[in-house]
């Protein structure tokens, strides 16, 4: 029997025991990957664009920009595209169905992020029928039902028209996919015009300003020099990445990475106590067989690579088992939930069940090489 074979057995020596210890390192790391992948993927970590930006007011989401700011900002150096962006919320049936309906110019968001949201010239060619028509993102479209055609009414909850009505009537021109798994695509894409001239208020102005810079200038200086452009203006402004932009807007609630850090450590440490008080309860029932293993040449060095790899084994297990069904989680949801497991959390997490069954594994190892042969033989 090989070794590693020998420390399977080993480990497997009372079914049960072993059985219960994989599925709580299994619950834990599960917590570990649902937790480590919203804020992969609610964070913008996988799917959001470092190189998009968003020139928007420093007051705050709820201040408009004066849409006069868009040639001042174009005529920047460094500045590729760019197209104004508002947006609005509303609900589409029942109240608690809520859709979020962005705007901008087709062919402009087409330069910015068109690329990122899977836009292609035919779904932006699909738009020239008539001003109401929009873009729906494949996950809204698959959760409400919709198809290209349909006509579909979306009530504000703010926004309201020039005629008092809050009901907003679009027809669906296409649907978009998104270049990413992780890229969220639970919205509409409306046109700017179209919202711009019904709205009875903040006519002319736009939430934020989308833009790309040109190859080869760097994001972080373009946004300096924006900003530094309004600064003394009535409506200074405040221009972040995309992925910026999604953490900001999280941070606002709370802070999300310290509370998922929180609560993972907690579930570590108490799984380390849990899995350490077994092995060392395991290891008393083992005294004499450690003690015949010894006497049968067995080295110190060798006994102690024996219950840390019956540990390791454990871990290994269930932290694989755990892993598993995070990633089924994270493709059976929609991508409005931003579960996104990718291959850097999945590494860490390999990282984290190999320390966890080393620091398990040391002290019933330590024990157990340290152990003399004939108090062994005395529990006998």
């Amino acid at each position: 029997m090989t070794f590693l074979g020998f420390a399977r057995k080993s480990a497997m020596r009372k079914p049960l025991r072993s059985s219960l210890l994989i599925i709580s390192v299994a619950i834990t790391f599960l917590i570990y990957g649902l937790t480590a992948s919203f804020v992969t993927g609610s964070q913008g970590t996988a799917g959001a664009s470092e190189d998009i930006l968003g020139v928007m007011n420093a007051g705050g989401r709820g201040q408009p920009l004066p849409l006069a700011y868009l040639p001042r900002i174009a005529e920047l150096r460094g500045v590729g595209e760019i197209s104004p962006v508002t947006r609005l919320r509303g609900s589409a049936g029942d109240a608690r169905n809520v859709v979020a309906v962005s705007a901008g110019d087709p062919h402009r968001l087409m330069a910015v992020s068109g690329r990122e949201l899977g836009l292609t010239p035919a779904l932006v060619g699909a738009l020239e029928g008539g001003r109401d028509r929009v873009l729906v993102g494949r996950a809204l479209a698959k959760a409400q039902g919709w198809t290209v055609g349909d006509r579909i009414t979306v009530t504000a909850f703010r926004t309201k028209k020039t005629d008092g009505s809050r009901d907003w009537r679009f027809e669906i021109a296409g649907i978009f996919d998104g270049a990413h798994p992780s890229t969220d695509t639970y919205f509409v894409l409306a046109q700017y015009d179209y919202i711009n001239a019904a709205r009875a208020k903040d006519t002319d102005t736009a939430v934020t300003f989308a833009l790309r810079p040109e190859p080869g200038i760097s994001p972080q200086e373009l946004a300096a020099r924006i900003d530094s452009l309004f600064m003394n203006s009535a409506a200074p402004t405040r221009t972040l990445s995309e992925k910026q932009f999604l953490s900001a807007f999280l941070s606002q609630y709370t802070d999300v990475k310290r509370v998922v850090i929180l609560v993972v450590g907690v579930s570590f440490v108490t799984l380390l106590m849990i899995v350490i008080n077994t092995l060392v309860f395991a290891l008393r029932e083992r005294r004499f067989e450690i003690g015949m293993l010894k006497t049968l040449g067995f080295r110190r060095s060798r006994i102690l690579y024996l219950i840390l790899t019956e540990a390791l084994f454990i871990f290994l297990i269930g932290g694989a088992v755990g892993l598993g069904f995070a990633k089924l989680a994270s493709l059976a949801t929609p991508p409005a939930l931003g579960l996104v497991l990718d291959t850097e959390t999945a590494l860490r997490a390999a990282a984290l069940a190999l320390l966890l069954g080393l620091v398990a594994g040391a002290l019933p190892a330590l024990s157990a090489m340290r152990m003399p042969i004939l108090s062994t033989f005395r529990t006998r």
